[in-house]
């Protein structure tokens, strides 16, 4: 499915979840929600994904956690970018493979370093960081890199690991699998089934495609799931009820206020 058809089907699939009604989640379960941004509060036209100030409005907000993906400059700095190059985002054709980190800090200042991020949310914010599919051309040192930069912070607790590939944790191999979630596109069931076998912490995908019975066979495995990208109140209720703790979404400040309300409106009820 080439991607016009599949952001058009997830349109269709948004619009009739967001007016189908649902109940109201009980009041523990709307308290255990945990809401993820995925790549921070953006527009890309005033804020921009992956930025610092996309994080902040996110934290700001009350937000839980955020999503961020990282990609390596060629002296091996790892900085917060989801593509390879800087043109989707910020009109820049620079690949950040190619260049420095004081190159691409000249360019397009926006970009931040992993350290940065975690200078800045470590420790406040959950930190969901995605690692991009990269050539890696130095794997042991990057792997090293990578341990120093989250040693101050405990797996679990202060952040997990995302992957599209299973296969990219190795670059991590340093922590153990339960803090490491691949993520499913539309190949659910093959991740599914990579991750139960891998012994990985549990799987996140789309919600229409990530269904009750997959759900059921991670957590009988001790594993956890998330959802994205819920984007209505609807959507946010129906995860909710069926037992979806971790919700991703691209509009994470605008859920987070519906679950404040709900959890308000309960409360005095």
């Amino acid at each position: 499915m080439n991607d016009t058809v599949t952001k058009i089907a997830s349109h269709v699939v948004d619009w009739v979840m967001a007016i189908t009604p649902r109940q109201v989640p009980a009041t523990a379960v709307l308290q255990s929600c945990k809401i993820i941004s995925h790549r921070g509060e953006h527009d890309n036209t005033e804020v921009m994904e992956n930025t610092l100030r996309a994080y902040e409005i996110a934290r700001t907000n009350g937000v839980w956690g955020i999503e961020t993906d990282i990609r390596w400059t060629r002296d091996l700095v790892p900085v917060v970018c989801h593509d390879v190059d800087c043109r989707r985002v910020f009109g820049n054709s620079m690949t950040v493979g190619e260049i420095s980190f004081a190159e691409l800090r000249d360019a397009v200042p926006l970009i931040p370093s992993l350290a940065e991020l975690i200078e800045e949310f470590g420790g406040n914010t959950h930190l969901m960081i995605e690692i991009k599919e990269e050539p890696f051309p130095q794997k042991q040192q990057q792997a090293q890199i990578l341990l120093e930069h989250l040693a101050s912070l405990t797996p679990g607790e202060d952040y997990h690991l995302l992957a599209l590939d299973p296969s990219l944790f190795e670059l991590a191999d340093f922590l153990p699998r339960k803090y490491c979630l691949p993520v499913a596109e539309t190949n659910t069931r093959i991740i599914s089934k990579a991750s139960l076998a891998g012994d990985y912490g549990g799987l996140t995908g789309h919600y229409l495609l990530l269904n009750d019975e997959l759900k059921q066979r991670h957590e009988q495995a001790g594993q956890r799931v998330g959802t994205g990208f819920v984007d209505s109140r609807n959507s946010l209720y129906r995860e909710l009820n069926r037992g979806v703790e971790w919700i991703f979404s691209n509009n994470a400040v605008k859920l987070q206020k519906l679950l404040d309300q709900a959890l308000a409106e309960v409360e005095r009820s």
